[in-house]
C-alpha cells in the first residue's frame, strides 16, 4: 500500500527524511481492525518524528501520522483514536507512528476499541482534525481545567493547533476567552471567531479561572499573573522552552493548580465529536491536500505559515 514514512532522521532538514512509496499492509493482530483511511491531518509531531524525536533507528522505516478517519471492516464510518497501550513505553502508552505504524497510508490497523463512530454531521476533513490537537485541548479544558467552574479562560499562543482548538471550544462553551499571539493577522482571525485577542503579556481586563498553556517559557509568568485565586494552569506543551522562571509564592498564596495534560480517552474523543456536532463547531482547516501531494503538505507545515489544520484527502 502507498504510505508516507520516515526513512532516517534529520534535525536540520526534516523534510529530507520523508519518503513516499510502497509499504507492507498492516499486520493482522487479534482484537485489531484495519481501517480504510479517507482523511488524515498533520501535526508538528510528524515533523518531530522526522527529526528523530520519539523514534529509534531500529524502528525505521516508520509510517507517520496520528490522526485519521475512515471505513471500518464492517462498513462503519469511524474516527481513529490514536493512543495505543504500550507497556514498553515509559508512559505506558504511545501514539500511532511511535511504536505502531501511523495513519499516512491507505490503511491503518488499531485495536477495535480505538474505533469511535463518526457523526454524520461532520465531514471527513472535520473529524480528521480532532483526535490529537483537538482532543488534547478538550481534555485540558474539561477534565483537567474544570472549565465549568469559571467564566473566563486565557489561551496562550493563538495559531498553534491545540491553542486554536481550545479557543474555538471555549467560545462554543460561552466562556469569555482571551487569546494571545505575536502575529497581528492571527489575532484578527481568532477575534473574528469570538475570542478577545491580545499581544503576549498584555494585561487582561480580569483574572481567569483556567489558563491553557502550550508555549511555556515565554508566557508562563504571564499565565501565573493572569490567574484568579484557585485557577488551573493546564500545560500540554512548551514550544518556547521548557524551563520557565516563576514565583512559587504566587502558587501557594493564590492556591493555583499547575496540571500536566496529554491527549485524552476514547470516551473524551466521543464526547468531543458529539460536542462539535451539537454546537456546530468545526475545526479551522488551512488547506485540504490530496494524499498524492503529501510532500507539499509537509512542506507547508514546515514553513510554518499555517492557520488551522492541514488535511490530507486519501481519495485523491
Amino acid at each position: 500500500m502507498r504510505a508516507a514514512f520516515a526513512t532516517k532522521f534529520d534535525d536540520a532538514n526534516p523534510l529530507s527524511a520523508l519518503a513516499v512509496g510502497e509499504m507492507p499492509e498492516p499486520e493482522q493482530r487479534d482484537g485489531w481492525a484495519t481501517v480504510e483511511v479517507r482523511a488524515s491531518s498533520l501535526n508538528h509531531h510528524d515533523l518531530w518524528s522526522l527529526r528523530g524525536v520519539g523514534l529509534r533507528e531500529q524502528q525505521l522505516p516508520m509510517i507517520l501520522g496520528c490522526d485519521a478517519a475512515g471505513i471500518a471492516p464492517g462498513g462503519e464510518e469511524v474516527v481513529v483514536y490514536p493512543v495505543i497501550t504500550t507497556p514498553s513505553d515509559p508512559r505506558g502508552y504511545s501514539l500511532l507512528s511511535e511504536h505502531f505504524p501511523g495513519t499516512f497510508a491507505q490503511r491503518v490497523a488499531v485495536p477495535v476499541e480505538n474505533l469511535v463512530p463518526k457523526p454524520a454531521d461532520l465531514s471527513w476533513a472535520d473529524v480528521a482534525c480532532l483526535p490529537t490537537a483537538w482532543l488534547t485541548a478538550y481534555r485540558m479544558l474539561t477534565t483537567k481545567g474544570r472549565v465549568d467552574e469559571t467564566d473566563a479562560v486565557l489561551i496562550q499562543g493563538a495559531g498553534g493547533g491545540v491553542a486554536t482548538a481550545a479557543a474555538l471550544i471555549a467560545v462554543a462553551m460561552d466562556k469569555r476567552v482571551y487569546v494571545t499571539s505575536r502575529d497581528a493577522d492571527k489575532r484578527d482571525r481568532i477575534s473574528a471567531r469570538g475570542a478577545t485577542a491580545l499581544e503576549p503579556g498584555a494585561r487582561l481586563p480580569e483574572r481567569v479561572g483556567v489558563v491553557i498553556e502550550t508555549v511555556g517559557e515565554a508566557t508562563f509568568e504571564h499565565s501565573m499573573k493572569a490567574s484568579a485565586p484557585g485557577a488551573r494552569i493546564v500545560v500540554s506543551g512548551a514550544t518556547s522552552g521548557h524551563l520557565p522562571t516563576f514565583d512559587l509564592r504566587r502558587v501557594y498564596a493564590m492556591q493555583l493548580e499547575i496540571l500536566g495534560s496529554s491527549m485524552g480517552t476514547p470516551g473524551e474523543l466521543a464526547a468531543l465529536l458529539a460536542f462539535c456536532a451539537d454546537k456546530a463547531v468545526r475545526p479551522i482547516v488551512d488547506e485540504v491536500i490530496g494524499f498524492s501531494e503529501v510532500e507539499r503538505a509537509f512542506g507547508r507545515l514546515h514553513e510554518g505559515d499555517v492557520f488551522g489544520k492541514i488535511v490530507l484527502d486519501h481519495t485523491r
